[in-house]
């Protein structure tokens, strides 16, 4: 894995967008849904007190194999038997119960096989926050480093690359299709009612594109909005900002009960309202989808510090 050294630093982490700005800027969306984003706010300021380094694209598939045959892990969905979510050509979500866009959870579907072909290249999907884990432990204590998912702020700090904007790229979604592997003319060409909310133009990508792409944001970090949704360790709450202290947040206790874990930056089947680096979603830490996948950080060690 290529990992970036990020420096220590402060930013200011989420959002402060009225609704108002928000449908024009994504006027394809029903308004509804920028009255429910108060998870992003208030916006406040976070000091990363310490160097740290990023991965500088998500997991590959090729990467998650040779960890699974070294290691002889068996990921969640191969472990439980319940398998995970797959793409089907002929499955219509408007007849499922749930009416989502993907078929399961089924046994054929697995980080082996979501439904559409990936290569060796593509980062891996249908992995659980608890996969994700294992990968990190096991890559620990095989190199004598430690590897980790990033919290949720070192997640921002890095997407940002110290811009305020709604991407690293800036604030227009249409300049995504130059950084990001998002829902696009590409991709909807196989879901046609839901072409009203796909970025004008086309990427080439109707599904997972090889990591490293699109062009990296200004700390040389790729893919952080689009290809795949990125695990991150903190549980979710919706008023945690409120009172998340500024240095090195970890994120809110462990809930009594349930709980669910954040995932960052959209996906490769992601509106580009969603794939903002503010834009905060949350799974339970066993879903397995075929948009969700995994970046790692490694903690900076002294030595790092001196060669930089």
């Amino acid at each position: 894995m290529s990992f970036v050294l990020l420096p220590a630093g402060e930013f200011l982490m989420g959002s402060a967008e009225r609704p108002d700005d928000l449908a024009l800027a994504y006027p394809a969306l029903p308004r509804e849904r920028f009255a429910k984003l108060q998870d992003e706010g208030p916006v406040h300021r976070v000091r990363i007190s310490k160097p740290f380094w990023m991965a500088a694209h998500e997991v590959t598939v090729g990467q998650f194999r040779r960890f699974v045959l070294a290691s002889g892990y068996l990921p969640e969905s191969e472990a439980d038997g319940t398998g995970a979510y797959g793409w089907r050509a002929d499955y219509d979500p408007a007849t499922s119960k749930r009416g989502d866009a993907f078929e399961g959870r089924d046994r054929r579907y697995s980080w082996r096989n979501p439904g559409f072909t990936q290569g060796e290249d593509h980062p891996v999907v249908n992995v659980t926050w608890n996969d994700a884990q294992a990968l990190a432990e096991w890559l620990s204590k095989t190199e004598g480093r430690r590897y980790r998912l990033p919290t949720e702020a070192e997640w921002e700090y890095a997407a940002r690359a110290g811009t305020r904007t709604r991407y690293s790229s800036g604030d227009d979604p249409q300049d995504l299709l130059k950084v990001a592997n998002v829902f696009d003319a590409s991709s909807a060409a196989h879901w046609p009612h839901w072409r009203s909310m796909a970025l004008p133009g086309s990427d080439g990508h109707a599904f997972t594109a090889p990591v490293a792409s699109f062009a990296p944001n200004a700390w040389g970090l790729f893919d952080m909005h689009g290809n795949a949704w990125e695990w991150v360790a903190d549980w979710h709450e919706d008023d945690y900002y409120a009172r998340s202290p500024l240095t090195d947040p970890q994120g809110p206790e462990k809930p009594a009960e349930g709980g669910v874990r954040v995932r960052r930056g959209g996906s490769w089947h992601t509106w580009p309202f969603y794939a903002r680096s503010s834009y905060r979603n949350w799974n339970d830490p066993s879903t397995r989808y075929t948009l969700v996948g995994i970046r790692l950080v490694r903690e900076a060690e002294p030595e790092d510090l001196k060669r930089k």
